[in-house]
């Protein structure tokens, strides 16, 4: 548990230093502990890990700062609204794939030279761009780019300054003059994972009638530029958004389902069904591209797997912490990430409250189903994909709807009518993806058996949509209320582990819950 303690000190550190200027007199506090420890040598082991925690503490508080850009005149973000200078000339590469949006385009491109009446620096730092939808831009190209550089405006219900900060962008350009220099600059297994996802998704388009294929796209490849705006907000009223954005949620939820599934079929001999949802999981991974966001959950899921192949599920929240924690170090920005801030909580939520869920739902299944041992078998992965979706969504609500201001009635049963058809979705969606690569009458054929699971999903989420009081949108949420719901949280967590202190004080508190492993 130490190492739990340690991680949770350093992110504790760097967001509080995020917050305030620690004074340098806290340094000299991380070694009181240590000299305690003659006085009090019984103790010698927790003083040791207090002083730990006491050093990761200060050494988080002193990272962050650190890691912060240094804004000079080599700092693309120094030459920010200088409208009276004119237009300013950018030159740089796309570092990643465009993120296209209904009526436009947003452009990340790294900064390695500017321009400004004639006078060239060498720069470095990310411009965020706006731009038509048309014409296309791809990862690994070279652009120049001649407009005006801004600072990133704070509106009234949302900080949008912050929110690209914390993604370590501190200029934008409206709308540029862009001419491309070269092609191809990029990171060359990366551009190759990009054109490859491309590829897979003109298969899909091909095969598969909208709304049916653009939907194939999101959920198989994380592509949502496509999808009608009416079905993506269907998909937000009704709790369901996580299954097109590719996050923990997402990640979680398939790992319960071929879990489940994949017991049923192997059993649980050699760990087979371990080492296959892990072979999956990053599968799906390099097939949306291998971003950032996605990354992330993946690791964080493969912690979840690790610990489940140890036998040691408690564990798993440690790994977690580190794993955690470490990401934070390397980039401290991310501690504000939407993405990480849902991956980590629905991971949790999978390690705290699923054992338990998965418990209790298999118990009802044996008495509902008693000595029909199929019945039992085929009701528990369904059990077990409805709990582990309830324990991720417990995990991470407060924070959709603290980000954005939408509280759905209906998330749990929508999310649980779709979930049996997710792997039915990515399975036939891949298979119509790549045979149309080499066949396309053949992936055309595929393609109708995609659409049935496809067309139930959609039917689903409408469905639950379409009912009066499915969602409210919520004004802001103060973030107090959130923290109250995450502490009370803690506690019903704090009291399932000593459960068995409170059965012997309250008999009718006894309740059990099985590890998974």
């Amino acid at each position: 548990m130490w190492l739990l303690y340690i991680s949770c000190a350093w992110v504790a550190g760097i967001f509080l230093s995020s917050q305030v200027s620690l004074p340098l007199i806290v340094i000299p506090l991380g070694l009181a502990p240590f000299l305690f420890i003659p006085l009090f040598p019984d103790r010698k082991k927790n003083l040791i890990v207090v002083g730990l925690c006491f050093f990761a503490f200060i050494g988080g508080g002193i990272h962050f700062p650190t890691s912060l850009p240094q804004i000079d005149e080599h700092s693309v973000c120094f030459y920010n609204d200088r409208n009276d200078r004119g237009t300013v000339e950018i030159q740089g590469m796309l570092k990643e794939e465009p993120d296209v949006r209904d009526r436009y385009c947003l452009l990340t491109i790294s900064a390695s030279e500017i321009t400004i009446e004639g006078d060239k620096k060498e720069v470095s730092g990310d411009v965020l761009i706006r731009v038509s939808r048309y014409p296309e831009y791809h990862y690994g190209d070279v652009l120049k780019v001649t407009g005006e550089l801004e600072t990133p405006p704070t509106f009234e219900d949302f900080d949008y300054r912050s929110y690209l900060e914390h993604q370590g962008i501190y200029s934008i350009s409206y709308y540029p003059r862009i001419v491309v220099l070269d092609k191809g600059k990029g990171f060359k297994p990366l551009q190759w994972l990009y054109s490859f996802r491309e590829s897979l998704s003109d298969s899909l388009a091909g095969a598969l009638p909208e709304p049916q294929g653009s939907l194939a796209q999101g959920i198989l490849l994380g592509i949502r530029s496509n999808v009608p705006y009416s079905v993506t907000q269907a998909f937000s009223r009704t709790g369901t958004a996580h299954i097109l954005a590719i996050s923990g949620l997402h990640i979680s939820i398939i790992i319960g389902i071929l879990l489940s599934f994949l017991i049923l079929v192997f059993g649980r001999q050699h760990s087979i069904y371990i080492w296959l949802t892990l072979i999956a999981i990053w599968i799906y991974t390099l097939l949306t591209g291998m971003h950032p966001p996605v990354i992330r959950a993946a690791i964080m899921g493969s912690l979840f797997l690790l610990a489940e192949y140890l036998g040691r599920q408690r564990s798993a929240i440690t790994a977690l912490a580190f794993a955690a924690a470490v990401m934070v170090g390397i980039q401290p920005q991310i501690l504000w990430s939407i993405s990480f801030q849902l991956s980590f909580m629905a991971m949790l939520g999978l390690i705290l409250f699923y054992p338990y869920f998965q418990s209790w739902g298999r118990k009802g299944v044996a008495r509902l189903f008693e000595y029909r041992d199929r019945a039992i078998a085929i009701g528990n992965v369904f059990v077990d994909g409805f709990t582990v979706t309830l324990a991720a969504i417990i995990a991470i609500w407060p924070l959709v709807a603290y980000y954005f201001n939408i509280l759905s009635l209906v998330g749990v049963p929508a999310t649980f009518l779709s979930l049996p058809a997710l792997p039915a979705i990515i399975v036939t969606s891949a298979l119509v993806a790549f045979v149309g690569l080499f066949a396309i009458f053949a992936s055309q054929i595929l393609g109708w058996v995609a659409w049935l699971f496809l067309s139930y999903l959609l039917l689903v989420v409408q469905g639950f949509d379409a009912l009066p009081f499915s969602s409210f949108q919520v004004s802001s949420i103060p973030v107090w209320l959130v923290w109250t719901y995450y502490i009370m949280l803690a506690i019903v967590v704090a009291l399932l582990n000593h459960r068995k202190q409170l059965s012997n004080i309250f008999p009718g508190l006894a309740f059990e819950a099985k590890e998974t492993g």
